[in-house]
């Protein structure tokens, strides 16, 4: 048994999987796809969980034991094929995580995925801008097999923002420069490691470039969005050869091997490294980057309500700072 899926007795003790999951016959790929609706719509209608979708989609697995359709009911149900529909002047894509940290608390949330949940669909501004969503799982070895890029390319030509969230300190930081190694003692969801120590830190496969980059979002205008939890540009990494360091610039990177980009050593740091990466290597000059919400312990709605909301907000800053894009607040 795959061991996310060994939590589930524990999870449906609490109370986390509800009801039947399946109906009659339902093929996998239509049962994601499902799932992902019906998230969506409970999250917009003011339910802010996030936990649901996680722990269906594992109650579902177990109904599908071929690889293939295990897949399917993977992607659909993290709405990974998302496509834009709407004819938007932008395309906004937007991605979270599912919650982690389960060993510990098995009924933690994670705010990002709350955020993706809420946003997809939304079609803002008169019209001007569409925002899809997907969440990431929090697993090593999809990274390994290359999620992001897999799921990302594809969008490359069509999106005008790109912005990553996931949970992280105390407040909100925007990560300005990924490094390209793994180096976190923290576990993933499949109990496995990175493999990587900060005395060692290590190379994921497909992590190919410099050691750090830098990420474009619109900082000044984002720092001009008021909310519950300071918003921070975080320039803080950690280096081989001279242990942590706080950059003005990329340049002040140079020769440094990268331990800890500034969004950590784990898979938020690396879905803001290999973002970046596709979109420089697509020669498209679009804004992309990363946001740590606040951390939450288990599930704190009103947190996450606060969370979220804030998070929303610096996501229409940034829209309002595309090209030609209104002044009149879009979210």
């Amino acid at each position: 048994m795959d061991s996310e899926e060994s939590r589930l007795p524990d999870a449906e003790a609490m109370g986390l999987v509800s009801g039947s999951i399946r109906n009659a016959l339902e093929p996998a790929e239509q049962l994601g796809r499902r799932l992902w609706r019906e998230a969506v719509v409970r999250v917009q209608q003011g339910d802010l969980d996030d936990r649901p979708l996680y722990w269906q989609r594992l109650a579902a697995r177990r109904l599908f034991p071929a690889d293939e359709e295990a897949s399917a009911l993977e992607l659909a149900s993290r709405n990974q094929d998302v496509r834009f529909e709407a004819g938007a002047e932008f395309n906004v894509l937007v991605t979270g995580f599912d919650p982690f940290d389960l060993d510990e608390h098995i009924d933690q949330s994670n705010p990002s995925g709350v955020v993706a949940l809420s946003l997809d669909g939304r079609v803002v501004g008169a019209g001007r801008a569409e925002i899809r969503t997907m969440i990431m799982p929090v697993r090593f070895r999809d990274f390994d097999e290359g999620i992001i890029e897999w799921a990302l390319t594809p969008l490359l030509e069509d999106i005008h923002l790109l912005v990553t969230v996931s949970m992280g300190r105390d407040a909100f930081d925007l990560e300005r420069f990924p490094g390209r190694q793994r180096s976190s003692g923290k576990p993933d969801n499949c109990r496995q490691l990175c493999g990587g120590t900060p005395e060692k830190p290590i190379v994921p496969p497909g992590s190919d470039g410099p050691e750090f980059v830098e990420f474009s979002l619109p900082v000044t205008a984002m720092f001009e969005q008021e909310g519950d939890y300071p918003v921070r540009d975080n320039r803080r990494v950690t280096t081989i050869e001279a242990g942590d360091v706080t950059a003005d610039s990329l340049a002040q990177l140079s020769g440094y091997s990268a331990v800890q980009g500034s969004g950590g050593g784990y898979l938020s740091n690396e879905i803001s490294y290999r973002a970046i990466r596709l979109v420089q290597d697509s020669g498209r000059n679009i804004p992309v980057g990363h946001i740590h919400t606040p951390r939450i312990a288990g599930s704190d709605v009103s947190k996450v309500r606060s969370i979220s909301r804030q998070t929303a907000q610096l996501i229409q800053v940034a829209i309002e700072s595309l090209p030609a894009a209104q002044s009149d607040p879009v979210i």
